[in-house]
């Protein structure tokens, strides 16, 4: 089974979701400093926007993003290696792979409050999407078979 056959699969999708939208709330409650506060006060504004934005968007953006995870999951699958390890240490490539996704979903957003929120955080995207990588392995390992 593919990993976008399993993260898509219709019976799995609701606690899918819920497990992502909980990977990124610990991901972004850890985030300390100054860029800290701007990743929270960012979240929190596009939390604002509506009650479950950022479940629907979660929810949107699971099939490109399983898609593009899939040859890296595929890679770890063939060395044998836990996900969460394997993406770990492929965390760049990782990053790459889901920010392409959402540099394109952001171009079409249609709420102003939400493409400026992305635009403002997009330059410390990278480091904090390549941080995130070994709680997604983790996720990836749990649903994705």
């Amino acid at each position: 089974m593919s990993l976008v056959e399993a993260l898509t699969d219709e019976k799995k999708k609701p606690e899918i979701v819920k497990d992502c939208c909980e990977l990124i709330d610990a991901e972004v409650k850890d985030k300390g400093g100054i860029s800290g506060l701007a990743i929270k006060a960012g979240y929190g504004a596009v939390k604002g926007i509506k009650p479950g934005f950022v479940q629907h968007a979660v929810e949107d953006l699971l099939p490109e993003f399983a898609k593009a995870l899939d040859p890296i999951y595929a890679d770890a699958k063939a060395q044998n290696k836990p996900a969460s390890e394997f993406f770990a240490s492929n965390a760049d490539r990782v990053a790459d792979a889901l920010l392409a996704i959402t540099d394109a979903k952001a171009q079409r957003a249609k709420s102003g409050v939400a493409k400026g929120a992305y635009e403002k955080l997009r330059g410390s995207a990278k480091k904090n999407v390549e941080q995130a990588a070994p709680r997604l392995g983790k996720l990836i390992e749990k649903h994705g078979s």
